[in-house]
């Protein structure tokens, strides 16, 4: 895929692999985020699920860190630029921040699964940017930090929505409030990353290993899974029961389907079509 990118980058694993890497790629600023990174996040993610070739995503940070939170130049740049009139200013800057959470929101929206590989830093943005993806792995030197409060901002995007669904009201309030630090090992403990790697080498084997594996499995189950999932997040069991049912009646008699009872039968490995 052609990388057309500023602070991202776009790699396959190899020519015949469904897993693709997304990368933040500002390692010279910790991969902060700037403004720029909100407009481009989701043109990737689209261009990434509209490909049949692309199975799952990976998405990981260069350099040292994962993500060291949003960009404060590009912020203060923002808000100082608004105007004498606070009422307009005051819209101008809920745009801006609908857009940027919008950005991130399109995590979830992408069809293809997303999985977090975290190393190092992840700091503020960063934490609300790994609450969207759907599976999250980290490394044993990756520590993470709610760091909002401690800039004067309320977390606006995404974290203090997600995050207590993951860890616990309980534990989400407290980490927000105090934005301490804390490591990957705890981090497991709260049930934030599903599993700690002993280095970041270690990291990215084991997530291409689970990468390769969910690539592997049909794909209209996997994207139906993911959907159902975030969507009955919202959703009381009954609603939730009632929205599976209907998804499944318009997809689960598929080839997939046909594939995969077949290669059961015949103990071989299930070839599926490309979504």
């Amino acid at each position: 895929m052609e990388d057309k990118y500023g602070t991202l980058k776009i790699t396959q694993e190899s020519s015949t692999s469904g897993v693709f890497n997304l990368i933040i790629n500002r390692p010279s600023v910790s991969n902060a985020l700037s403004l720029g990174f909100f407009s481009e996040l989701p043109k990737a993610l689209t261009a990434l699920d509209q490909n049949p070739n692309v199975s799952i995503i990976v998405l990981s940070g260069s350099g040292n860190h994962f993500c060291g939170g949003l960009d404060l130049k590009s912020l203060a740049g923002f808000v100082n630029g608004g105007s004498a009139d606070h009422g307009r200013t005051g819209e101008r800057l809920r745009r801006q921040i609908k857009f940027m959470q919008d950005a991130i929101t399109a995590i979830e929206r992408c069809r293809k699964p997303v999985i977090a590989a975290i190393h190092g830093e992840c700091r503020g943005t960063g934490v609300g940017l790994v609450t969207a993806c759907d599976i999250r792995y980290c490394s044993k030197d990756a520590f993470f930090s709610v760091k909002e409060v401690d800039v004067a901002i309320t977390a606006d995007l995404g974290t203090l929505q997600r995050l207590p669904g993951i860890i616990g009201f309980g534990n989400a309030m407290e980490l927000s409030l105090t934005a301490r630090r804390f490591s990957g090992d705890e981090a497991k403990e709260l049930g934030l990353v599903s599993r700690v790697f002993g280095s970041r080498e270690e990291l990215m084997k084991g997530v291409l290993t689970i990468a390769e594996g969910i690539s592997g499995k049909p794909p209209l189950a996997v994207v139906g899974t993911k959907a159902v999932l975030i969507r009955s997040r919202d959703l009381n069991v009954e609603q939730g029961l009632d929205y599976v049912a209907t998804w499944n009646s318009s997809m689960l008699l598929s080839d997939d389907l046909t594939q995969a009872i077949s290669a059961q039968i015949h103990k071989r490995k299930p070839t599926y079509a490309k979504l």
